[in-house]
């Protein structure tokens, strides 16, 4: 079974950057596909990023792309998402997630473990 928790939330203003982290423990971390979700307040849970077990295929949400990265370091068993040119829609709390299933998969269902959640604040 894998553990997930993630960091770098916080405060930031419009336009600006965050990284968030993902470390990953337990037997075979790196066997996993792991994915990013977001939830706003009085929304539904929502796919922001996934990225392969080798690290070497990512997908996105249209929404993102062009302005997050997903990144994986498998020696150091950690995820990020690079987040640059926020914007107050970006608002929301940010999950890692870890998957046996494909590496495209976009629905919460599709993932077995989940982190605690970062919160995530972009401030106009």
């Amino acid at each position: 079974q894998v553990q997930l928790v993630e960091s770098g939330g916080g405060l930031v203003q419009a336009g600006g950057s965050l990284r968030l982290s993902c470390a990953a423990s337990g037997r075979r971390s790196t066997s996993y596909v792991i994915g990013w979700f977001r939830q706003a307040p009085g929304k539904e849970r929502d796919f922001v990023a996934s990225i392969s077990r080798s690290g070497g295929q990512s997908y996105y949400t249209e929404s993102v792309k062009g302005r997050f990265t997903i990144s994986r370091d498998k020696a150091e068993n950690m995820v990020y998402l690079q987040m640059n040119s926020l914007k107050s829609e970006d608002t929301a709390v940010y999950y890692c997630a870890a998957s046996q299933g494909f590496s495209d998969s976009r629905y919460d269902y599709q993932y077995e473990t989940w982190g605690q959640g970062t919160q995530v604040t972009v401030s106009s």
